[in-house]
């Protein structure tokens, strides 16, 4: 089976900042697609700048639903990808919308949306979106989430917390630092409840020249609180020269950072080594 996002125009790519798709336990898949026709709301085929869900019908895959916001035709004319942003799947909610997806794109709008009846187009405003909330920069990879936190990065913006309660979003803290170009989506490690770190990786944006990843450590109960930076001791700890998009990956007590012709591998050190 295989899904064309605009079979009568051209564009819509399912690109998402090197994001993957996200999908549900009944086996839909999510995925936002960038600039191209929208068309959609007049019974065409072409979604451009949308949140698509994606289902199977018998062989064929085809978008089940959808939401595109209002200014959908804004969006492509002015270079303002909605898929610059890859979709986060939240876990059930109270209240009148338990299923939730949220995503953002290069307009600096983050869209939580119900999988369930995801609203389609709305003409004149946002409210077929259950809410919209605006960041100071675009959205490059997707966000992450642990214990009842939203953890997002902006383009040229700070660290974000925004707390998951009944459904909504709200904003719980801002990290001081404020990350040029595009940071990559954060990742979180904890111990189930417990000692949850957020990771930022800082890598480089559009045509940008070339220089070290900088991958950040902090505390996911209080962002402000950075543990580690891979500058601290930059002689032993500076990651290789930058790529895009890339985000940072821990398995097994090690994060690990790709970087240009090169994996860098953090881990604790042995009790007596230099910090």
């Amino acid at each position: 089976a295989f899904f064309n996002a605009s079979p009568d125009a051209d564009d819509s790519g399912i690109w998402a900042s090197d994001t993957g798709p996200a999908a549900d336990k009944d086996g839909n898949v999510f995925v936002a697609t960038g600039n191209g026709h929208f068309d959609a709301a007049k019974g065409g085929r072409d979604y451009g700048d949308s949140l698509l869900k994606l289902s199977l019908n018998g062989q064929h895959l085809g978008a089940s639903d959808y939401f595109a916001p209002f200014d959908v035709d804004a969006l492509d004319a002015d270079d303002k990808d909605l898929g610059s942003g890859g979709p986060l799947l939240l876990p059930d909610q109270p209240g009148p919308h338990p299923h939730l997806a949220l995503v953002g794109g290069k307009d600096a709008t983050m869209y939580l949306v119900d999988r369930d009846h995801m609203g389609h187009y709305q003409p004149t405003s946002d409210s077929h979106a259950v809410q919209t909330i605006s960041l100071q920069g675009g959205i490059y990879g997707s966000m992450a989430y642990w214990n009842h936190n939203v953890y997002v990065e902006g383009s040229g913006d700070h660290l974000r917390d925004f707390e998951v309660k009944n459904g909504k979003l709200s904003l719980k803290a801002t990290n001081g630092n404020t990350f040029q170009n595009n940071a990559a989506t954060p990742t979180v490690s904890a111990n189930g409840v417990k000692d949850g770190i957020v990771w930022v990786l800082i890598t480089k944006g559009w045509n940008a020249p070339d220089r070290p990843e900088v991958l950040h450590a902090y505390d996911a109960l209080d962002i402000a609180h950075e543990l580690y930076n891979s500058n601290y001791y930059a002689a032993r700890d500076q990651a290789g020269q930058s790529l895009r998009f890339n985000t940072p990956t821990v398995m097994n007590g090690h994060v690990y950072v790709g970087a240009k012709r090169e994996v860098d591998v953090y881990g604790l050190l042995p009790t007596g080594t230099k910090k």
